[in-house]
């Protein structure tokens, strides 16, 4: 596809400031207004935000700078180039599967684009439990609002894939009501590929829109660059120690390290990293907030095959869900949850879905024909669901705990139960619930027999997720979360967050729009605390 325009070639061109890894080499110091950590949602909006207001922005990223001619539309080279981890990051006892970007753009590269805003019931939580009473439907909608024009975030006018149109037809069948998702897509061709990073630049993640606005008006971009630690001094955070790192994110003794002196740090590096960042750099933490209700949305899959062929790697991959199993579940009560249909591309769906050997081998053979739900966990509202916490290894390096307990567990039992029925009732031959010792079932009845005593333990439930929030929560008050409602840290000046580790539990929904907006709010307070102007986002 060379005949895309590629905005990160075109970029490099007319001078980008771009250092680390095979662009210019890293500069031992640098000074600016503001430092941030990440480029990915709260990273690439705050970017823009300060830049566009006329600060000194450096942007500090760990992992490379790849663009739509680097997409090749191949699980084999995105997982590798794209991913934490190469795709295969874990919580501490390997339970649970966690995808989460590393490269420009972070997670908004890699993600599916369904898009959000923080459902009211969450909101309302957060006021009523974590002191944020400002955080209403009313005064989060501007910045929604701004963020969704700016992102081309819409209704999907396209007929669904056969994937997704399966989970409206189920539901409607039952009559559970289903509707579309939101996507920040441009021009969408329609490929299927959203996950291994977009070819035609038609998803407005981070890589295509804030980040290179950020770089036109002056910023400067680092990237196979991590930040280590924060600098303190004199009880307040002055910038950024940081150091090159290899692809595999090992440090790179060729060249040596990077300090970034800066009026105010803004730590942008995703639910897990920001914590670890945070920790490494022994910021006050009296309260003991910090890591803690670092929080998941646990994903149970329940998968199915049809007489047709519904070749799920085709299409746009998430169009249509249902939060039925949320509404009717009051938010503190027995876990709710959120149900979508994910793409299915044979290394992460082989990799994902229970059993090996001779059943996995006949699974593939299947693969065309195979049909999947998800169900998206609402973990945080209730006092046996505490979520994980973020520890690090002898290294630094972070790694997140998060036992999967009875509640949890329960909630994974119903949510495989109403999955199987939707795809029964969309006609389903078979149902395999994605749990090691889960026969494959032939009728609903069958389904809700073996669900209903089937043994729910970690390692055979099979659990993954792609959204990770908290650690750094934010709260009105400093003994209740790391952060305060303007995104500044409690304890130590010239510091604030604004990722995705500032939401007190998970959010219920696929978070990038919550994430955005939150970003779009922080960054224009951030501006006028520093004496600027900020703008509307273009």
């Amino acid at each position: 596809m060379s005949n895309i325009p590629d905005p990160i070639v075109d970029g490099l061109a007319r001078g980008w400031k771009v250092h680390g890894g095979a662009h210019a080499a890293l500069p031992a110091k640098l000074e600016c207004d503001v430092a941030i950590v990440g480029s990915g949602a709260g990273a690439g909006i705050t970017a823009e935000v300060l830049a566009k207001a006329g600060l000194r922005v450096v942007i500090v990223e760990e992992g490379p700078l790849k663009s739509s001619r680097d997409f090749r539309q191949l699980e084999s080279e995105a997982y590798p180039q794209l991913y934490q981890e190469s795709a295969s990051r874990k919580t501490a006892d390997q339970a649970i599967g966690i995808l989460q970007g590393r490269c420009v753009g972070g997670s908004t590269t890699v993600n599916w684009t369904s898009s959000f805003r923080t459902p009211s019931a969450t909101l309302a939580w957060w006021r009523d439990h974590f002191a944020l009473p400002e955080l209403t439907d009313e005064a989060m909608a501007p910045w929604f609002q701004q963020v969704e024009q700016r992102l081309s975030i819409g209704p999907w006018l396209v007929p669904p894939n056969v994937n997704n149109d399966l989970l409206a037809l189920g539901a409607k069948r039952l009559g559970i009501p289903a509707a579309a998702i939101m996507r920040n897509v441009k021009g969408c061709w329609n490929l299927g590929s959203c996950g291994l990073g977009c070819p035609t630049n038609a998803k407005q993640s981070m890589l295509v829109t804030t980040v290179p606005a950020a770089l036109d008006a002056g910023a400067v971009l680092l990237v196979e660059t991590r930040a280590e630690r924060v600098l303190i001094e004199a009880g307040s955070a002055v910038g950024l120690h940081c150091v090159p790192v290899l692809a595999n994110g090992v440090e790179r003794t060729t060249a040596g390290p990077v300090q970034v002196r800066a009026r105010h740090v803004v730590v942008a590096g995703g639910a897990i990293n920001s914590p670890a960042l945070l920790m490494r750099s022994k910021v006050p933490d009296p309260h003991g907030r910090l890591g803690v209700r670092t929080f998941l949305h646990p994903v149970v899959i329940s998968t199915s095959l049809f007489d047709q062929k519904v070749e799920g790697w085709h299409g746009a991959p998430q169009t249509i869900y249902t939060d039925h199993f949320l509404d009717t579940q009051p938010i503190d009560g027995a876990i709710g949850y959120k149900l979508e249909a994910p793409p299915l591309h044979p290394v992460i769906g082989s990799s994902s879905l229970s059993g090996f050997g001779a059943m996995q081998a006949q699974a593939m053979k299947s693969f065309a024909n195979t049909h999947a739900l998800l169900a998206l966990l609402r973990d945080g509202f209730h006092p046996e669901s505490t979520g994980g916490k973020v520890k690090l290894r002898g290294d630094g390096s972070p790694q997140l705990d998060y036992p999967l307990n009875d509640y949890v567990l329960e909630g994974a039992r119903r949510a495989l139960l109403s999955m199987a029925e939707i795809q029964f009732a969309a006609g389903a031959r078979s149902v395999q619930p994605v749990h090691e010792l889960a026969p494959l079932c032939t009728s609903w009845q069958q389904a809700k027999d073996v669900l209903t005593t089937l043994p729910m333990r970690p390692y055979v439930t099979r659990v993954v997720s792609a959204h990770v929030m908290g650690g750094c929560g934010m709260a009105g008050q400093p003994q209740m979360g790391v952060v305060r409602p303007d995104g500044l840290h409690w304890q130590l000046p010239g510091l604030s967050v604004h990722d995705g580790s500032i939401f007190p539990t998970s959010i219920g929904a696929n978070p990038q729009l919550s994430v955005y907006g939150q970003a779009a709010r922080l960054a224009a307070g951030l501006a006028q605390r520093l004496g600027v102007q900020p703008q509307a986002l273009a």
